[in-house]
């Protein structure tokens, strides 16, 4: 049987690998698929939490559906942004964006 101890452990491994990857990671696409992990452990403790403290209750259902929505504008705005310092400056590494230089 599966029990809310089961979800915490898979969420914090999740959140650790994301952590890891934020660190870790020089491309700035890398980041934001570390940045999305720490996301969605997150989900997943949110709607475990939900789902054994208060089953009658949907709230960790509607925050987890507002943080993906959040998650999912956060994507879209990060490439856009990736994709015009790449056009400008032909460069994906975070190290190498040093746009206040001139």
């Amino acid at each position: 049987m599966i029990t809310l101890s089961h979800y915490i452990i898979l969420g914090a491994v999740l959140f650790a690998i994301g952590i890891f990857g934020v660190i870790t990671r020089r491309n700035a696409i890398g980041i934001l698929m570390s940045l999305e992990l720490i996301f969605n452990a997150v989900n997943i403790n949110m709607v475990a939490f939900s789902r054994f403290l208060t089953p009658e209750g949907a709230y960790g259902e509607l925050f987890t559906i507002f943080i993906i929505t959040v998650a999912a504008a956060e994507s879209v705005l990060g490439l856009a942004i990736i994709l015009a310092i790449y056009r400008k400056r032909q460069v994906l590494n975070a190290d190498e964006m040093n746009l206040m230089k001139w």
